[in-house]
């Protein structure tokens, strides 16, 4: 699928779309330069469910299972999920500031929050992702670099590569010698 997106409100059309309230104004609206990858699963290690568009929403129930007792004070955002069955979801436009990042640094910046545009897959560290997911993040990937060029193959990064300290995800499950090569 080729997805389009409206770069004036920064909508993927194709993306199913949950409204978070966990986003702001980016500082500079034309400087978005980083492609982020992430991997979440609520709760850890589970597919499925409602959980994910509940804590991007601040909705999640504490009750529900431990975990949840320990992250309901979070919040966050990711602009785009796509889940075990390449379901695409967009929490924030990508013209805005997500809040996926945290504090982290690329390239001697810090606050990559301000100028990167986050995507989180469904998934484990450690479990292989799906490769309908592959092929949908390669699609969306490449959507989104024609509409933000300066998101160039070196500026498409993990999330441990921008926080190592405090993230793992996507990963060693992540294959990105097949993801980049679906991106060519």
């Amino acid at each position: 699928m080729t997805y389009s997106i409206d770069k004036t409100k920064g909508i993927v059309k194709q993306a199913r779309q949950v409204n978070s309230p966990n986003c702001d104004a980016r500082p500079d609206s034309d400087d978005i330069s980083l492609l982020v990858i992430h991997s979440i699963s609520l709760p850890p290690g589970q597919y499925g469910g409602p959980h994910v568009d509940q804590l991007f929403t601040n909705c999640l129930d504490p009750d529900v299972h431990p975990y949840f007792d320990e992250i309901k004070h979070l919040r966050v955002s990711s602009h785009l999920f796509i889940n075990r069955q390449a379901q695409l979801t967009q929490y924030v436009p990508l013209t805005k500031r997500a809040w996926h990042a945290g504090e982290s640094e690329f390239d001697g910046r810090q606050v990559c929050n301000d100028f990167s545009i986050g995507i989180e897959l469904e998934g484990c560290d450690d479990e292989n992702y799906c490769d309908a997911q592959y092929l949908t993040l390669a699609e969306v990937t490449k959507s989104i670099r024609e509409v933000w060029n300066q998101i160039t193959k070196d500026r498409i990064v993990g999330h441990s590569h921008i926080a190592p300290d405090r993230k793992t995800d996507p990963g060693e499950a992540f294959d990105w010698d097949y993801y980049f090569s679906l991106i060519q």
